[in-house]
Protein backbone atom coordinates (compact mmCIF):
# COMPACT_ATOMS: atom_id res chain seq x y z
CA UNK A 1 0.00 0.00 0.00
CA UNK A 2 1.27 3.16 -0.40
CA UNK A 3 0.72 7.26 -0.21
CA UNK A 4 -0.70 7.39 -4.16
CA UNK A 5 -3.02 4.38 -3.38
CA UNK A 6 -4.14 6.76 0.03
CA UNK A 7 -4.19 9.61 -2.17
CA UNK A 8 -7.08 7.90 -4.76
CA UNK A 9 -9.00 6.63 -2.24
CA UNK A 10 -9.56 9.96 -0.81
CA UNK A 11 -9.58 11.65 -3.93
CA UNK A 12 -12.99 9.45 -5.12
CA UNK A 13 -14.49 9.82 -1.31
CA UNK A 14 -14.13 13.93 -1.53
CA UNK A 15 -15.29 13.79 -5.27
CA UNK A 16 -18.52 12.59 -3.48
CA UNK A 17 -18.79 14.57 -0.36
CA UNK A 18 -17.80 18.17 -2.43
CA UNK A 19 -20.52 21.19 -1.84
CA UNK A 20 -22.09 19.43 0.97
CA UNK A 21 -22.52 21.09 4.30
CA UNK A 22 -20.33 19.78 7.04
CA UNK A 23 -22.85 18.53 9.35
CA UNK A 24 -25.20 15.56 10.94
CA UNK A 25 -26.50 14.74 7.55
CA UNK A 26 -23.14 14.46 6.14
CA UNK A 27 -22.07 12.23 8.70
CA UNK A 28 -25.14 10.07 8.24
CA UNK A 29 -24.32 9.38 4.93
CA UNK A 30 -20.80 8.94 5.05
CA UNK A 31 -21.70 6.19 7.83
CA UNK A 32 -24.25 4.62 5.70
CA UNK A 33 -22.53 5.08 1.92
CA UNK A 34 -18.55 3.98 3.56
CA UNK A 35 -19.18 2.68 7.13
CA UNK A 36 -17.43 0.29 8.93
CA UNK A 37 -19.12 -3.00 7.10
CA UNK A 38 -18.10 -1.14 3.40
CA UNK A 39 -15.32 -1.68 1.54
CA UNK A 40 -14.62 1.70 0.84
CA UNK A 41 -13.87 2.02 4.89
CA UNK A 42 -12.12 -1.56 5.09
CA UNK A 43 -9.40 -0.29 2.61
CA UNK A 44 -9.08 3.36 3.52
CA UNK A 45 -8.17 1.39 7.19
CA UNK A 46 -6.17 -1.25 5.77
CA UNK A 47 -4.37 1.64 3.72
CA UNK A 48 -3.79 3.61 6.80
CA UNK A 49 -2.46 0.85 9.07
CA UNK A 50 -0.23 -0.06 6.19
CA UNK A 51 0.84 3.68 5.75
CA UNK A 52 1.68 3.89 10.18
CA UNK A 53 3.30 0.38 9.46
CA UNK A 54 5.29 1.36 6.82
CA UNK A 55 6.34 4.75 8.69
CA UNK A 56 4.82 6.93 5.66
CA UNK A 57 1.67 8.00 8.04
CA UNK A 58 2.11 9.34 11.15
CA UNK A 59 5.87 9.54 11.35
CA UNK A 60 6.16 12.98 13.35
CA UNK A 61 5.17 12.59 17.59
CA UNK A 62 4.65 14.93 19.98
CA UNK A 63 2.74 14.88 23.47
CA UNK A 64 2.60 11.17 23.12
CA UNK A 65 0.55 11.59 19.72
CA UNK A 66 2.14 10.40 16.26
CA UNK A 67 0.28 12.58 13.80
CA UNK A 68 1.59 14.04 10.36
CA UNK A 69 -0.27 15.75 7.51
CA UNK A 70 0.44 13.64 4.36
CA UNK A 71 -1.65 15.43 1.91
CA UNK A 72 -2.00 19.48 1.70
CA UNK A 73 -5.19 20.68 -0.12
CA UNK A 74 -5.14 20.59 -3.85
CA UNK A 75 -7.90 20.34 -6.59
CA UNK A 76 -8.16 16.31 -6.77
CA UNK A 77 -9.15 16.14 -3.02
CA UNK A 78 -11.64 18.82 -3.43
CA UNK A 79 -9.58 21.82 -1.89
CA UNK A 80 -9.38 19.40 1.84
CA UNK A 81 -5.78 18.51 3.42
CA UNK A 82 -5.33 14.63 4.63
CA UNK A 83 -3.73 14.19 8.19
CA UNK A 84 -3.88 11.15 10.48
CA UNK A 85 -3.61 10.98 13.79
CA UNK A 86 -2.60 7.66 15.78
CA UNK A 87 -3.17 8.25 19.57
CA UNK A 88 -3.93 5.75 22.49
CA UNK A 89 -6.22 6.48 25.20
CA UNK A 90 -5.16 10.06 25.41
CA UNK A 91 -6.30 14.11 24.64
CA UNK A 92 -4.99 15.67 21.85
CA UNK A 93 -4.56 19.80 21.58
CA UNK A 94 -7.92 21.67 21.90
CA UNK A 95 -8.45 23.16 18.66
CA UNK A 96 -11.19 25.03 16.17
CA UNK A 97 -12.27 23.97 12.95
CA UNK A 98 -12.90 27.45 10.84
CA UNK A 99 -14.49 25.67 8.03
CA UNK A 100 -15.28 22.18 10.12
CA UNK A 101 -13.73 18.98 9.97
CA UNK A 102 -14.67 15.23 8.75
CA UNK A 103 -13.23 12.52 11.16
CA UNK A 104 -12.62 8.89 9.63
CA UNK A 105 -12.30 6.86 12.93
CA UNK A 106 -10.30 3.55 12.99
CA UNK A 107 -10.38 1.66 15.88
CA UNK A 108 -7.64 -0.44 16.77
CA UNK A 109 -8.51 -1.93 19.78
CA UNK A 110 -11.65 -3.30 21.13
CA UNK A 111 -13.72 -0.56 22.59
CA UNK A 112 -11.14 2.40 21.35
CA UNK A 113 -13.60 5.24 20.75
CA UNK A 114 -12.73 8.55 19.15
CA UNK A 115 -14.51 11.72 21.17
CA UNK A 116 -17.18 9.24 22.06
CA UNK A 117 -17.42 7.34 19.14
CA UNK A 118 -16.53 3.91 17.61
CA UNK A 119 -15.85 3.08 14.08
CA UNK A 120 -17.09 5.23 11.68
CA UNK A 121 -17.66 9.19 10.18
CA UNK A 122 -17.82 11.85 12.67
CA UNK A 123 -18.47 16.10 10.91
CA UNK A 124 -17.69 18.96 12.88
CA UNK A 125 -19.16 22.16 11.28
CA UNK A 126 -17.74 25.19 10.62
CA UNK A 127 -16.71 27.02 13.67
CA UNK A 128 -16.52 23.79 15.74
CA UNK A 129 -13.96 22.73 18.64
CA UNK A 130 -12.70 20.08 20.73
CA UNK A 131 -9.76 18.54 22.29
CA UNK A 132 -9.73 15.36 20.25
CA UNK A 133 -10.03 12.03 22.60
CA UNK A 134 -9.30 8.54 22.46
CA UNK A 135 -10.49 6.34 25.02
CA UNK A 136 -10.59 2.67 25.45
CA UNK A 137 -7.10 1.63 23.58
CA UNK A 138 -5.81 2.82 20.09
CA UNK A 139 -7.10 4.36 16.86
CA UNK A 140 -6.34 5.53 13.81
CA UNK A 141 -7.95 8.86 12.84
CA UNK A 142 -8.13 10.32 9.44
CA UNK A 143 -9.27 13.90 9.08
CA UNK A 144 -10.22 15.82 6.34
CA UNK A 145 -9.82 20.09 7.27
CA UNK A 146 -11.25 22.68 4.13
CA UNK A 147 -8.61 23.97 2.96
CA UNK A 148 -6.24 23.03 5.68
CA UNK A 149 -7.63 24.76 8.10
CA UNK A 150 -6.85 24.28 11.65
CA UNK A 151 -5.98 26.59 14.69
CA UNK A 152 -4.89 25.16 18.22
CA UNK A 153 -5.81 27.12 21.37
CA UNK A 154 -3.48 28.05 24.61
CA UNK A 155 -0.34 27.92 22.10
CA UNK A 156 -0.46 25.08 21.01
CA UNK A 157 1.61 24.00 17.48
CA UNK A 158 0.05 22.48 14.64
Amino acid sequence: MTAEQLRSQIAALAQQITGKPLDSRLADWLNTEHGPLSDSFRQLQATCEAGVHDGWLCNREGGGIRYGRIFKPADDLQGFSVDVVDMESIAGPQHVHPGGEIDLVMPLSDGAQFDGHGAGWVVYGPGSQHAPTVTGGRALVLYLLPAGQIQFLQGAAG
